[in-house]
């Protein structure tokens, strides 16, 4: 069978990743998804006879439909179409362009999806469906890592073992943009690590070493998120969760929302989850809304109060709380 021919990226979209390595930090990650995201518009384009320098707006409209058509969510649009805008930008910046034909775009529509998470007693049962496997406390360590200190996945999987070799009370994270940012460590997640890393060297094979907390054997050199999502969805069967509603970024959600469930303000999750923008840690607010209702009903001096008709006009009671009008003059 034939492999699909896929559309190589035109020299100018090269240009563009290259910036944001080199200017704006882009992972490895980001980098191979904006350039996907490139070379589908390329692909797209090129039937139009239309290519980075000539590519119209009713051409990147008709890209953007087709994405539509073929049933991709508006968030997903949303986020081609910020490639497309960041691209062209650069372009017209490079003067590889006089005009941004991005810049006549609109936005889909994006309703604001809540974050999914789990409670703090499917947690705890996910964390101790793995302590019966025979992986060394691995898993058991990631999880425990996760969930204490909200790591993007690629952020845990990569951590090196210097990061951890001593007894620290708060974890220095390496994450988007190369910048670092701390965050503290309960105290099941150090003893987990500690655990890990008494048995961590016989993982290796006789001789090697690794820079790595979870190393492997694979290329990359440390566990990958495709196999730590593999492993995770396994610890959910053997929890008895559903592993559709358990993935990473589900326990990420769930250490962002129990921490402001439990009094944490805004700013201190927002710095410990890497956010840029505190807007961004805002949608997590929406697990204070049954506290608070619960609290309004339990708290407030009238919540308790006996539901009755209110008094007429005519009524002594009415009367006798009425209030004199004000003069006009």
């Amino acid at each position: 069978m034939k492999k699909k021919a896929t559309t190589p990226l035109p020299r100018e979209g090269e240009a563009f990743l290259e910036m944001l390595k080199a200017e704006r930090g882009a992972s490895r990650n980001t980098e191979a998804a904006y350039g996907a995201d490139l070379k589908h518009l390329f692909a797209f384009l090129v039937r139009r006879k239309q290519g980075p320098v000539n590519a119209d707006a009713e051409g990147l409209r008709a890209y953007l439909k087709s994405l539509d058509y073929v049933g991709m969510t508006p968030r997903t649009v949303a986020r081609r179409l910020s490639v497309i805008r960041q691209f062209f930008r650069f372009l017209l910046a490079e003067r590889l362009r006089e005009d941004d034909p991005a810049a006549a775009l609109d936005s889909p529509k994006l309703g604001r999806p809540l974050p999914k998470v789990l409670s703090r007693v499917e947690v705890d049962s996910l964390i101790a469906a793995t302590q019966s496997l025979v992986d060394g406390g691995r898993m058991a360590t990631l999880l425990e890592i996760l969930y204490a200190a909200g790591l993007r996945v690629s952020e845990l999987v990569t951590l090196p073992l210097s990061a951890v070799e001593r007894d620290v009370a708060v974890l220095v994270v390496r994450g988007k943009g190369n910048k670092e940012r701390m965050v503290p460590l309960s105290d099941p997640a150090r003893t987990a690590i500690a655990a890990w890393l008494h048995v961590r060297t016989g993982m290796l094979a006789e001789g090697e070493t690794s820079r790595f907390l979870f190393p492997s054997r694979g290329r990359e050199g440390h566990l990958t998120r495709q196999r730590f999502a593999q492993l995770l969805k396994e610890a959910a069967l053997k929890s008895g969760l559903d592993p559709a509603r358990v993935s990473p970024h589900v326990l990420r959600h769930a250490f962002a929302s129990h921490l402001l469930e439990g009094g944490a303000d805004l700013r201190s999750v927002q710095l410990m989850l890497g956010h840029a923008d505190i807007a961004t840690t805002q949608i997590y607010t929406h697990v204070l809304d049954e506290k608070l209702r619960s609290l309004v009903q339990d708290k407030h001096p009238l919540a308790k109060r006996p539901s009755a008709k209110r008094p007429s006009a005519k009524s002594p009671s009415a009367k006798s709380r009425s209030r004199p009008a004000k003069s006009a003059g």
